[in-house]
């Protein structure tokens, strides 16, 4: 199940990475202004993340995962290559645009509590921070690769972004069909279940979760609204006249495979020292400003590969405590509802990173430390209340 969905993942993320590392170029060729660029992938973000506030518990009470699974990569699988007819809409090409971004969040809002919890049921028999920091590593291999089909195609195309994002119509087919073989070789008692629980009833979900899981969702949050998006930075790169647009997909690609170290050493990190690894991550995100907004190349490029290993450590040693905190027959809930704390904070990241970058580099720069420096303040309060024997199984 572990590398399975790691196949899985590895080719879905080859079409949603490679078109989130154009976002920003394909907004700004449609007419679109930094702010609506934040606003947009902010929203997007923020999409992927609150709407799982309902298909979490949605999937613990029906127990339905596998059929949210589905669902959800299949719309991504269709929203991503209908990018490439945007640019031939004229005017109404930014709107369209931003509602398939929209829609391919939504995909990743349906599968990814219903997935992370039949992921986390099987990676703890493996060591959970194992298991989810070699499907995570898995994952960015086709967030790596992705981008660089994408920066191949626009360069041998003459800049042109659509020809790409049409291209990735054969990595979705590809993803759906590794989806449903590993669906038919899950075990019959579990694929008739639809759940990693057998004992799992109507009523999952509805238990009162842990308080420090709520505060650990705040902290988390936080960091998420310090981490401005790639659509911003691309958007940045571009203008400031940093690298071409061929290029950006290239330091997306650069990005993701600073993830995928980081989210194996975190994840073993985490099974041998636990937890309190993870303050690491606020000062992480308090560096990225800095050093992508700053002049030249060689700090833009640090800065994106650090923020592509916190976005690493956030979606996998960040969900192995997750799971630790909380009871395993409500691991989709709790997924759902932390992953919709988050998207407040990525929502609200958005919008103001995109005001603040009109306005003043610097203040951007200042107000993510401040954000992260709460964030750390309050991580350190979980840890100090969390104990080996509170983790709940």
């Amino acid at each position: 199940m572990v590398l399975g969905f790691g196949v899985v993942s590895l080719a879905a993320d080859m079409v949603y990475e490679g078109a989130r590392s154009v976002y920003g170029p394909l907004l700004a060729s449609l007419g679109a202004s930094a702010v609506v660029v934040g606003l947009t992938t902010g929203a997007g973000e923020a999409v992927a993340l609150l709407l799982r506030l309902v298909s979490g518990p949605l999937a613990d009470r029906t127990r339905r995962y596998w059929t949210l699974t589905i669902f959800g990569y299949g719309l991504t699988a269709v929203c991503v290559p209908l990018l490439a007819v945007t640019p031939a809409l004229g005017g109404a090409g930014l709107a369209v645009a931003a509602v398939l971004i929209l829609a391919e969040r939504l995909g990743k809002a349906v599968r990814s509590p219903a997935k992370s919890a039949l992921l986390a049921d099987a990676a703890s028999r493996v060591g959970m921070g194992r298991g989810l920091g070699v499907h995570k590593a898995l994952d960015q291999v086709g967030a790596f690769a992705g981008p660089l089909i994408v920066a191949a195609i626009i360069a041998s195309s003459a800049g042109l972004l659509w020809p790409a994002l049409a291209a990735l119509a054969a990595p979705a087919v590809v993803a759906m069909l590794l989806l449903f073989a590993i669906r038919s070789r899950a075990q019959p008692s579990r694929a008739a279940a639809g759940g990693p629980a057998p004992q799992a009833s109507p009523a999952a979900g509805r238990k009162s979760l842990p308080a420090r899981f709520h505060w650990f969702a705040v902290a988390m949050a936080l960091c998420t609204a310090g981490l401005v998006t790639f659509g911003l930075i691309g958007f940045h790169l571009v203008r400031a006249g940093v690298v071409a647009t061929a290029a950006v997909p290239l330091m997306y690609a650069a990005a993701m495979a600073a993830g995928a170290v980081a989210a194996l050493a975190t994840g073993m990190s985490y099974d041998r020292a636990g937890p309190w690894m993870l303050v690491v991550l606020p000062a992480m995100i308090a560096g990225v400003p800095a050093l992508v907004f700053g002049g030249g190349l060689p700090a833009p490029v640090a800065g994106i590969l650090v923020w592509g290993a916190a976005v690493g450590v956030q979606d996998s040693t960040v969900k192995a405590l997750v799971a630790e905190l909380v009871p395993r027959d409500s691991r989709a809930t709790a997924y759902g509802i932390f992953a919709a704390v988050q998207g407040a904070g990525a929502l609200a990241g958005g919008a103001a990173a995109g005001l603040l970058y009109e306005q003043s580099v610097t203040s951007l720069v200042a107000a993510v430390a401040l954000v992260q420096a709460v964030a750390l303040l309050t991580l350190i309060g979980v840890l100090v209340r969390n104990k080996p024997s509170d983790a709940v199984t």
